[in-house]
């Protein structure tokens, strides 16, 4: 039985919660250095926070694919997770921002804030992960490319919103400072209004879709239910039979995702030092820094939205994947030389463009190379998302001393690594399928 065809609407339903969630994502991907440096963080511990998040992602989304894959209800497959992530994710997101604010010692603010932390991420990755798989489930092949792009619409719009709260909020008035070890009224109210948001698109995709009952899944998918299932390899061995490009494009990425990880964590130090003159994380600049830097983000969205435009016109994707990723690394290493709030907007435009290469290219790269296992695979090389952010993470007090402590300095180490990356993409080759 062939798969009916879905209007635009119905295929924009099935993405719309995304946006929500990606507020959510926004806000704490801007914000959490900023959070855990005003409780009273060490520069030089921050990126240990930066653990959390890829490492609850390699754990969460493998196994809600997993479990979804055995869950049949009246509600659907993909629903119950996604609404239960969302839900918990909106609960913390009201705590997370409130850390300082109970009365709770220096240590006991710190591990509240780690605790909400690992629960934020370990809901947001249960929310995400759902929507890719309804395309898979209720969208056909021809009309899933338009499916995902308007999933990668809605993931950057949402994104945007979330990175500019604190801006727009602080210039609506409401106080950007707080007092010694509080978060300031903006960022909460940000956390607040993006948990609002999204439960109420999350609420719409739930009442706008219905999932495929069993017997008509297994029609559209031409699954016979009377046949037992092939016995798959496991991870171990699929691992060892991965093509040469699964492993050197996993090589790039390394480099990419550790460059990514220490802008995440040291935008806000940085700027707040070079453009604002204060590391004071009480003070206003400091603050303000933080909305800046909510903006510098979206910004860097911007620019790999278009950019993404320019990708397919080179005629060879791996000079595409080189330019792109030597022009964000010149992106990076302008952070260090530039203290002027509004030319960083270049900066992160230039960000922008190798963010947008590290997106897609790599997936193109390797599902060219592939004949099966694509979604197993595909879930594997997941790992060279996370992994690299992780030793990153890991290893980035060490560094920050390494290169004199101040945060700045780390925009050089960031655009070095992207300039790695650039050279091991000579040792990727494009197995493009006839």
């Amino acid at each position: 039985m062939q798969k009916a065809k879905l209007s635009f609407w119905q295929l924009w339903n099935i993405s719309f919660g995304f946006f929500g969630v990606q507020i959510a994502y926004s806000l704490q991907s801007a914000n959490i250095s900023r959070i855990f440096a005003t409780l009273g963080a060490d520069p030089h511990s921050l990126s240990f926070f930066w653990i959390l998040p890829p490492l609850m992602g390699m754990i969460v989304q493998p196994l809600v694919g997993k479990y979804s894959d055995m869950t049949w209800t009246r509600f659907g497959r993909r629903i119950p997770y996604l609404f239960l992530g969302s839900l918990v994710a909106v609960i913390v997101m009201c705590l997370l921002p409130n850390a300082g604010n109970f009365s709770f010692t220096f240590s006991g603010a710190m591990i509240f804030g780690l605790i909400a932390l690992m629960l934020l991420d370990t809901s947001i990755n249960m929310a995400m992960q759902p929507f890719k798989m309804l395309v898979g489930d209720m969208v056909s092949e021809e009309q899933k490319g338009k499916a995902y792009s308007i999933q990668s619409f809605l993931v950057n719009a949402g994104g945007l919103v979330g990175f500019i709260f604190p801006f727009v909020l602080a210039w609506c008035g409401i106080a950007n400072t707080a007092p010694e070890g509080q978060i300031p009224d903006s960022v909460k109210y940000s956390f607040y209004i993006g948990a609002a948001i999204l439960i109420l698109c999350v609420l719409f995709t739930t009442l706008k879709v219905k999932e495929l009952p069993p017997k008509e899944y297994a029609e559209f998918h031409g699954i016979d239910p009377g046949k037992k299932e092939e016995k798959t390899l496991g991870m171990f061995a699929l691992l060892k039979k991965a093509p040469k490009t699964f492993w050197t494009v996993s090589l790039v990425q390394f480099f990419c995702w550790a460059a990514f990880l220490y802008m995440w964590t040291y935008t806000n130090g940085a700027i707040a030092d070079t453009v604002w003159h204060t590391t004071d994380v009480a003070s206003k600049g400091y603050q303000d820094a933080g909305d800046w830097v909510g903006i510098l983000f979206g910004i860097q969205s911007i620019g790999g939205v278009l950019w993404a435009l320019v990708i397919p016109k080179f005629k060879n994707i791996r000079t595409a994947y080189v330019v792109s990723l030597l022009i964000g690394a010149v992106g990076f290493a302008s952070v260090f030389f530039i203290h002027d709030q509004y030319l960083l907007i270049l900066s992160f435009l230039l960000v922008g463009v190798a963010w947008a290469a590290m997106l897609a290219i790599p997936f193109t790269l390797v599902t060219n190379a592939l004949t099966n296992h694509i979604g197993t695979y595909l879930g594997l090389f997941n790992c060279a998302i996370c992994l690299p952010q992780i030793v990153a993470a890991a290893c980035g007090g060490f560094i920050l001393k390494l290169v004199g402590g101040a945060q700045v300095n780390m925009f050089i180490v960031a655009g070095v690594l992207l300039v790695l990356g650039a050279v091991s993409v000579y040792f990727v080759k494009d197995a493009k399928k006839s």
